[in-house]
């Protein structure tokens, strides 16, 4: 609509510029916000005020809002034309199976003009236990703990969002993620610690993506993921836990782990490593690659941005 007939004016140069939206702004938000361009107007939602110098810094626009609080979040309306949801679902929720955070940022996000696209970080857990067979995106849901229930919910509150409103969704499910300068991003406290991986005849496959990766393929889908798809962000390894952690220790010249029995480690590790241990399944990424390919035919991936 031309601005002489737009009911709201003229709209000042803040407001026609590409805005992204970051909700879940941490490590991995992070790098999507170095890897954007400048002449965007990034936009972070936080909850915690000690953060909004580190965001600044950044160049990221601090808005302080909280998603367990969905009266903070009037504010995200009509704000954003392109939003990164990468917030987990609350731990605690009496309601174990749901995710109210996001059902609390898409009523938000519907209450003015919607976003261009909209690209959310779920988890590969949401396929539990596959028996170490491969797995592309069409795999039946099968959720094995309340973190992959809660996921599964809000993937489902993303999609029926994308076709209630037309808006562009694409779900990024995500395997373990790496990398040396994230916290916790490598297996070296793990492996000083001498924790136990489990023996061969027990082990699981386990896959991961580096933190940098993943931030190209959050902006690979926000710009030129195809709408109301979903897409496994995942590299090309294919190991076994144990070969991975084999593998972790030569190459920081670590004495490798112990291996046991899937009995034994049952009463040696917390519930939440036994929970990874569990599962076992080879992510397909054939349609990640497709969708990365596309967007470095271009400059950046945000070249159509010009148009």
């Amino acid at each position: 609509m031309p601005s002489n007939l737009n009911p709201l004016g003229a709209l000042p140069f803040r407001f026609r510029r590409q805005r992204v939206l970051i909700v879940g702004c941490g490590d991995v938000g992070l790098r999507v916000a170095r890897q954007l361009p400048s002449r965007l107007k990034l936009i972070a939602l936080t909850s915690s005020a000690e953060r909004v110098e580190a965001l600044r810094r950044a160049h990221i626009t601090p808005l302080q809002g909280n998603l367990d609080a969905p009266a903070t979040l009037r504010r995200l309306a009509g704000l954003a034309t392109r939003v990164v949801h990468l917030a987990p679902p609350p731990g605690d929720n009496p309601n174990w199976r749901s995710d109210p955070r996001t059902l609390a940022l898409l009523r938000a996000l519907r209450l003015r003009s919607l976003p261009m696209s909209l690209v959310y970080g779920s988890t590969s857990g949401v396929y539990g236990d596959c028996g170490g067979e491969r797995v592309d995106e069409t795999r039946r849901l099968n959720p094995h703990t309340p973190r992959s229930q809660r996921r599964v919910h809000a993937e489902a509150q993303v999609r029926l969002f994308g076709r209630a409103t037309g808006t562009p969704v694409h779900i990024l499910r995500i395997p373990g993620i790496y990398a040396p300068d994230r916290e916790g991003g490598t297996p070296r406290a793990r492996l000083l610690k001498g924790t136990p991986v489990l023996r061969r005849e027990d082990d699981v496959y386990t896959s991961h993506i580096h933190a940098d990766d993943l931030a190209r393929a959050c902006l690979a889908a926000l710009w030129r993921g195809k709408p109301q798809r979903i897409t496994h962000a995942s590299d090309d390894t294919r190991l076994l836990m144990g070969d991975y952690f084999d593998l972790a220790a030569d190459l920081y010249r670590l004495p490798r782990p112990p291996r046991v029995a899937r009995d034994a480690a049952s009463q040696q590790l917390s519930l939440m490593l036994l929970s990874f241990m569990s599962e076992s399944r080879q992510l397909d990424n054939q349609r990640l690659k497709k969708e990365l390919r596309l967007a470095l035919r271009y400059p950046t991936v945000t070249e159509g941005l010009r148009a």
